[in-house]
């Protein structure tokens, strides 16, 4: 029976290392694939790679220069407007989809929020969400994988439009002028770190805390916890204001009489939009069309809505955009920025670099592929405010607002129509621009994700 154990243990010890074999770069193999790689390689590729940026070397000469400036229908908006350091691309497109109405409706030069303001509460409203979602999980092991998700992510900068309009509704708006950006609103990354590290450390020992005594006074752990987040925040972008006077002042330089408001009582007095009637459309084609889903967790306050988006097919998403141009409503959008940008022209076009040219070898994954991989995804949150059609009123290119300064084409992006097919992701339009059928697909009851889907992902 013993000599049995050992003949079988031999055995199956032979066949690991046979599979071990089989599966590293042995030198039989090392020189097989040296041979193949060297059949189409080119000294002088390696010669001008070595030495220079791949960007440089794939740049599209036929697309080099400045794109035509003409677009048939195109909203006027402000002046550009700059995140700076910032991962809130998602607030500054969601204001600057609102303020081209303010500067029609007062007849201004230029009009811009307060950032600092609604940022201030964007954080201490994660800050209780992470804190809530540790009480929520309180009886799971910490390598649940819900647990790590909250400790692997417990504040950030990024958002989307839904995180806006949780923030607007809850705390109004205030003028640029009433609370100005400060170091840390426009460089976040040490003040974000600062406080992942504090909501960490009171989440563990929320956690410890409840491990001894059961009966723990959880709910009075997160205030305090959040005192010390509010004191951070302070510190960082300063008070925000309870009330204010502030007078608008037209393109003629004549004033308006100063008045003093509350942040929601100016929100509600200059916005005269309802954001219920807004849509957030989704082209994902890793799941199906005409289904309506939520990704939990992705929300910036406990009481606020989960993004929710409308599935549809890219053509569908295009015409909806195209009637909201058509009627000036500007639209807040986000996508893949950093695929096939030229931003020295302010281009976004799928033939920008020729990698396949550069290494002679083809980059073949389509959209869905590259969603399912994580090799794309939703990164970054505009507006679009025009398009240009041909013959037939089809689209051919579109018209961005950027929040990256002057960069680009002064201040904006131009993106062709087939960039758009590849790399948009999120586009919200007012849903009084849907047929019939696409509103009653509304009226389904959304599909749960998790926060760990690959659709998962805050515009920064």
């Amino acid at each position: 029976m013993k000599s049995k154990s050992i003949i079988f243990c031999l055995f199956f010890l032979i066949s690991l290392i046979n599979l071990w074999a089989q599966n590293t770069i042995t030198n039989v193999e090392l020189a097989k694939i040296k041979e193949n790689a060297y059949k189409e390689f080119h000294p002088g590729i390696q010669s001008a790679i070595v030495e220079n940026s791949i960007k440089k070397l794939s740049l599209n000469p036929q697309l080099r220069s400045q794109p035509d400036p003409y677009f048939k229908y195109q909203i006027q908006t402000g002046k550009p407007t700059d995140q700076k350091r910032s991962g809130r691309c998602w607030m500054f497109a969601s204001m600057n989809t609102i303020r081209p109405f303010v500067i029609q409706k007062y007849n201004l030069s230029n009009f811009e929020f307060s950032y600092a303001y609604l940022f201030f509460y964007d954080q201490l409203e994660k800050a209780n969400l992470f804190l809530q979602g540790i009480i929520t999980t309180i009886d799971k092991p910490m390598d649940d994988r819900q647990v790590e998700w909250w400790f692997k992510n417990p504040i950030g900068d990024g958002g989307v439009w839904s995180s806006f309009v949780n923030l607007v509704n809850k705390y109004g708006l205030v003028p640029a002028e009433v609370m100005p950006e400060t170091y840390h609103s426009n460089n976040t990354s040490e003040i974000s770190s600062i406080l992942a590290t504090k909501l960490r450390e009171h989440g563990i020992m929320m956690r410890e805390a409840y491990n001894n005594n059961k009966k723990v006074d959880l709910q009075k752990m997160k205030l305090e916890a959040l005192s010390e987040i509010y004191r951070i925040l302070v510190y960082a972008f300063g008070e925000p204001p309870t009330t204010f006077s502030y007078r608008f002042v037209d393109k003629s330089n004549k004033p308006t009489d100063m008045k003093t408001y509350t942040p929601m009582s100016f929100y509600k007095e200059i916005i005269e939009i309802n954001f219920d009637d807004f849509v957030m459309l989704m082209n994902d084609p890793t799941r199906p069309y005409y289904k309506v889903y939520e990704i939990e967790y992705d929300r910036n306050m406990v009481e606020g809505i989960n993004w929710k988006y409308l599935n549809l097919p890219m053509n569908e998403i295009k015409a909806l955009a195209l009637k909201s141009l058509k009627d000036s409503m500007p639209m807040y959008f986000s996508c893949d920025v950093g695929k096939q940008l030229n931003n020295d022209i302010g281009l976004l076009d799928v033939n920008n670099y020729m990698y396949d040219t550069l290494f002679n070898m083809p980059f073949r994954m389509d959209k869905k592929q590259r969603i399912l991989t994580f090799a794309s995804g939703s990164s970054h949150g505009m507006n679009i405010i025009g398009v240009d059609t041909d013959a037939n009123d089809e689209p051919i290119r579109w018209l961005i607002e950027n929040s990256w300064g002057n960069a680009g084409y002064n201040g904006k992006l131009i993106m062709t129509d087939k960039w758009m097919d590849e790399y948009l992701f999120r586009l919200v339009v007012n849903k009084k621009y849907f047929p019939a059928e696409t509103l009653k697909l509304l009226e389904q009851k959304p599909i749960l994700l998790p926060s760990w889907d690959p659709m998962y992902r805050m515009d920064e």
